[in-house]
């Protein structure tokens, strides 16, 4: 196709020579014979060069390295056993505890092993600790005379959402969505603890829509506090976000509005909410609840940054990331101790294989994703200069189930250019090129500036049965899906490094969050 200033020529010219008294009213007939030949010879170059063929993005002997780096990742256990040490030496790894600032000097070492250029950038993260839990029916209809009823419970992240050390004991309301409580009259619910029933829709995720399924139940975790303090409620409560029922609490952050009373806010099992909903259909309901977290002052932690860098374009960058926080029930192996392995995988395989790519690749093991994204958006705030320079970022965050092919955002055009990629990844079943915003917290902010962003589409029919649970743990991994994974990333990695073309770049407006 020819650009927009060739059609403008070629406009002018077709005038001159079909109208020649518009342009040139003066013209004599040997110049007009001699300008038609001249136009017709720049045409003629014109539609050789429009029939040329585009040079390929990724020269033969690139695609094959390609091909070896995927037969290595597939056989190479390195990605497992990093896995495994992060989730099972270290441990669980919240934000501003000394698990999260040992993760990172593991890290960090880890990649100066590979003779990486190690990076240690600077975030202030946020120390939430979690304190004494636990819940209690004490008056419900039938109960049998000086008994209780465990109610299973964890608390939720956020400033000023603790109990009295005492505890709290208030009558429950249970209500099944935001509109249903908004209904209720305010004397109806202040003072009373607010139980949110929604439930997880296990249909949606069995169908490959795990992520929206989670985003429907996750709203109430994430807004469940504030809705109930508006109404005067006492504390809130929320039916886990996740979809395994085998009495297992999901943690994770909930909303803080300072303009609104600060009231308790915890998470509770399935099993427990129905518990809940069904005596609360029978009668009024008691519950002692006890959440004594802490908000500690910030501490100071850092993004592992380790660079690989470029042969030809060491200036431009192709990130390849995990977030290295986790929360605490469990042990972060799925989220994401896996992405961080991953990502450290993309390049143990490139060493091995003494393969270096035209331009930098950055391995970045991201902090406090969990409680806010703070090291993205540290990274956001502390690379605007030299944004223009980061060629393409991908992050891994949903586990380690298997992958089906590669996210891509954000723009349909680049399916096509990344089709010989695809064909690479076809033989392990990883072909799949979709366009999704589905890529990952941490590079938001890049994706916000105009960066392609990937990630890998994974099988996460599973995955949040085990999310932000006690249930994250190394055994939920198949080691073989993992190397499947990290043969995803690096393939891809690789590829976006070696090309021989540009990506297409779509700023977008940028949300408040980020401001």
């Amino acid at each position: 196709m020819l650009s927009a200033g060739y059609h403008k020529w070629f406009t002018r010219a077709a005038v001159s020579i079909c109208y020649p008294h518009l342009v040139m009213p003066t013209l004599r007939t040997r110049d007009l014979v001699l300008s038609s030949a001249l136009v017709s010879t720049l045409l003629l170059s014109l539609a050789a060069v429009a029939q040329t063929p585009a040079a390929p993005a990724w020269i033969p002997e690139v695609l094959q390295q390609m091909n070896q780096i995927q037969q290595a990742a597939l056989e190479d256990n390195y990605v497992y056993q990093q896995t495994a040490h992060l989730s099972d030496n270290i441990g669980p790894r919240l934000s501003g505890s000394a698990q999260a600032a040992g993760a990172v000097q593991y890290v960090a070492d880890e990649l100066r092993k590979l003779g990486l250029a190690v990076t240690l950038e600077r975030v202030t993260v946020p120390h939430w600790v979690r304190g004494e839990e636990h819940a209690e029916l004490v008056s419900y209809p039938g109960q049998v005379p000086g008994t209780q009823q465990k109610i299973v419970v964890t608390g939720l992240a956020s400033l000023n959402n603790s109990t009295p050390p005492e505890g709290i004991t208030a009558e429950v309301v249970v209500v099944n969505s935001f509109d249903e409580l908004a209904a209720l009259p305010r004397a109806k619910v202040a003072g009373k603890i607010v139980i949110f029933n929604e439930r997880f829709h296990h249909r949606m995720a069995d169908a490959g829509f795990a992520l929206a399924a989670y985003g429907e139940a996750v709203a109430y975790r994430e807004g469940g506090r504030e809705a109930a303090s508006r109404q005067g409620a006492a504390a809130a409560l929320v039916r886990s976000a996740g979809g395994a029922e085998f009495r297992l609490p999901h943690t994770g952050e909930t909303g803080y509005d300072p303009k609104l009373p600060s009231i308790p806010a915890g998470a509770i099992t399935a099993e427990d909410a129905e518990l809940l909903a069904r005596l609360s259909a029978q009668g009024p309901v008691r519950l002692h609840l006890v959440l004594t977290s802490k908000m500690l002052p910030d501490v100071e932690s850092y993004n592992v940054i380790a660079d690989l860098k470029g042969s030809e374009h060491p200036e431009q960058v192709v990130i390849v990331s995990g977030h290295l926080d986790s929360w605490d029930l469990g042990t972060g192996a799925i989220d994401d101790a896996a992405g961080v392995a991953v990502a450290m995988e993309v390049a143990q395989i490139l060493k091995q294989l003494h393969l270096q790519p035209r331009r930098t690749i950055r391995i970045v093991a991201w902090m406090a994703e969990e409680v806010g994204v703070f090291g993205g958006k540290a990274y956001g705030k502390e690379h605007t200069a030299d944004v223009a320079n980061h060629f393409a970022a991908i992050e891994t965050d949903l586990g380690a189930g298997h992958p089906v092919g590669i996210n891509v955002c954000c723009d349909e055009s680049m399916l096509k250019q990344l089709q010989p990629v695809s064909d690479v990844l076809q033989s392990s079943g990883a072909g799949i090129l979709r366009e999704s915003e589905e890529t990952g917290a941490d590079i938001i902010p890049l994706t916000v500036a105009g960066v392609p962003n990937f990630s890998p589409i994974q099988d996460v029919r599973k995955y949040f049965d085990y999310h932000h649970t006690a249930a994250d743990t190394l055994d939920k991994i198949d080691p073989q899906e993992l190397r499947e994974n990290a043969a995803v990333v690096a393939v891809l990695a690789y590829a976006l490094a070696s090309m021989n073309a540009e990506l297409p770049r779509h700023p977008k407006p940028v949300p408040d969050w980020l401001k």
